[in-house]
């Protein structure tokens, strides 16, 4: 396609088992082999790119051109080229390599600073607890180190002067948790600033004391009863398969119904769909080249010193590849639903596998996907009953479970020809201590001001979810058009009894800057994305139509002076017109951090 849009809607351990991976791709889209993590290692070390200490915030397999993809045929040989962010002696490089002939194909210094790592994470915990001045603060509240446990978090990009360059992260502490919530004890009005390219707490911010929390909230089901007691059980709903399922997966492409498409796990966005196409039973068609989470933004509405910095981009710099979680029969998916592993990489660029990541099962709607009932077709002498098919979807669902929210992330493929995104958080509030232990305490009102006070002594901050995603479409083919089709109201002449009407007129945005659109339901229009070469049997332009179903369309926030704002300026519409570059795949940049 030569246009795509940009959609926006509103224990850390690596210990998951070492790669079962194919041997070799075995399509030009498959993502990274374990043997192929080999390689990136192997031959940066053979280059001398890269020290002992070296670490990797990313490797990526780089796609073929579409040209290539596009043309290929099954057996053909495929070209393999990884990337490889690398973190080295305190800089960050960006390499490219030659994963068939093990060859070094480019080493330079990155434009920016990778995601994230574990091991500055886990190192960053241990600074914060051992700098005399959190053990002072700490001592101040009647603590000491072994009663707690810090937790690093992106300190967000202000475009403070000083700041440029720096790798810096922000560290609130928590007392240690009594049960299984982590996130119930939060030791407010304190945190570490930890400089990551000096290895040092640069500094530590002890705003006030504000009263511990008691409670430990736990989740657990013998928890929540010893505090409340349990529900009753209902009798339960079961929904069985008992001749099977309608899915064949094979190596990396799957087909169900009338579908058919690729999939893989990259560690930025987490699952990757590609070269998505329908079947109308002549012959395969092209709807999509590619669909992927783009970024996840969550700016915390709290000004005050230990929360205006919390405006994490969840995708770009922690990574919801990274992050995804094993997945639950009977809780995350249907017990009859077909599972998936994620293949990543841990920071040493050894190959990780994250079993049961992805979960693939039918469903149905519950809904007729049609019917209809003819009163007229009733009689004494005949009843014609009501005729309809019942309605199946497919889902395509994976968990990412960034700190204390777990993200569900569904693609949904219908039988009339739709593809749903859908979006879920759940998980836990991040919570802020304060003194208040109901709304008549006499700092209710202070506490409050931004955010709801939930339990004694523990506000949740208001806080945004803004979910970007990048759809690469093809429709019947690479050359597509985008239009809109706005529905306009028409006066009527004089001698209609009707005094309006409304009627579509489609517009064709010329450039980038027109084609940005904010949903606006008091002002009704439609989106297109089409191909005006291609004509059906009546003489219609095959396209697709874009429809944001619920969720705010693009936020009230200052996109101009804001920085963290700024940085994510894509939330100020709902869609992004562009043309094809296969370069520019995260509305965030390609370096969040």
């Amino acid at each position: 396609m030569s246009k795509f849009w940009h959609g926006t809607a509103l224990a850390v351990s690596l210990s998951f088992m070492a790669s079962s991976a194919l041997a070799s791709a075995t399509h030009p889209l498959d993502g990274m082999t374990k043997e192929e993590y080999t390689i990136v290692v192997k031959t940066l070390k053979t280059a001398d790119k890269l020290s002992d200490d070296g670490l990797f915030p990313l490797i990526e397999i780089v796609e073929p051109s579409k040209d290539f993809v596009l043309s290929w045929k099954k057996g053909e040989k495929i070209p393999r080229t990884a990337r490889a962010v690398i973190k080295d002696g305190g800089k960050f490089y960006d390499a490219t390599i030659d994963l068939n002939a093990e060859k070094l194909l480019s080493h330079d210094v990155a434009a920016g600073q990778g995601m994230i790592l574990f091991d500055e994470f886990i190192g960053a915990m241990g600074l914060a607890l051992s700098d005399e001045r959190m053990i002072a603060s700490l001592a101040k509240r009647g603590l000491t180190p072994d009663d707690v446990f810090c937790l690093p978090l992106t300190a967000g990009n202000f475009g403070v002067k000083e700041d440029q360059g720096r790798r810096l992260l922000k560290a609130p502490c928590y007392m240690n948790p009594t049960g299984s919530n982590f996130y119930a004890l939060p030791i407010e009005g304190l945190f570490s600033v930890i400089d990551l390219n000096k290895n040092e707490v640069i500094d530590v911010v002890d705003i006030e004391v504000v009263p511990l929390p008691k409670d430990g909230w736990g989740y657990t089901d013998a928890e929540i009863e010893a505090r409340y007691g349990l529900r009753k059980k209902n009798k339960p709903t079961i929904i069985t398969q008992p001749s099977g399922n309608n899915i064949t997966i094979e190596n990396s492409v799957i087909s169900w119904d009338m579908w058919r498409f690729h999939i893989r796990t990259d560690k930025r966005p987490g699952v990757v769909l590609s070269q998505i196409e329908v079947n109308d039973q002549a012959k395969w068609r092209s709807v999509l080249y590619q669909a992927n989470l783009s970024e996840v933004f969550v700016p915390y509405m709290d000004p005050s010193e230990a929360w205006q910095w919390r405006t994490y981009m969840d995708s770009g710099e922690y990574g919801f590849g990274l992050f995804m979680s094993p997945l639950r029969p009977k809780v995350d998916c249907p017990a009859y639903a077909t599972y998936m592993p994620a293949r990543i990489h841990s920071d040493r660029g050894e190959a990780i596998e994250i079993p049961d990541a992805i979960c693939i099962f039918e469903r149905p709607k519950m809904a007729p996907a049609w019917r209809h009932f003819e009163i007229f077709a009733q009689s004494e002498i005949s009843q014609i009953p009501a005729e309809g098919r019942a309605a199946t979807e497919l889902v395509v669902r994976y968990a990412s479970e960034v700190g204390n929210y777990d993200y569900l992330i569904d693609y949904v493929f219908n039988e009339d020809g739709k593809i749903n995104v859908q979006v879920g958080a759940t998980g836990l509030d991040a919570v802020k201590g304060v003194a208040a232990v109901d709304v008549k305490s006499p700092t209710a009102e202070q506490d409050t001001r931004y955010g709801t006070l939930i339990a004694p002594n523990l506000v949740a901050p208001n806080h945004d979810h803004f979910f970007n995603f990048r759809f690469d479409f093809d429709v019947d083919g690479r050359d597509n058009t985008f239009f809109e089709t706005k529905l306009v109201a028409q006066e009527l002449p004089k001698e209609s009894k009707r005094r309006s009407i409304w009627k579509p007129v489609m517009t064709w945005p010329k450039t980038e800057d027109v084609a940005k659109y904010r949903v606006n339901p008091s002002d009704p229009a439609m989106y297109h994305v089409g191909n005006m070469n291609v004509e059906s049997g009546l003489g219609h332009k095959p396209h697709y139509m874009i429809m944001s179903e619920n969720g705010v369309a693009y936020s009230p926030l200052d996109v101009e002076n804001d920085m963290p704002i700024k940085r994510n300026a894509y939330i100020d519409y709902t869609y992004w017109v562009t043309p094809h570059d296969p370069k520019q795949r995260y509305a965030g940049g390609e370096f969040a951090f």
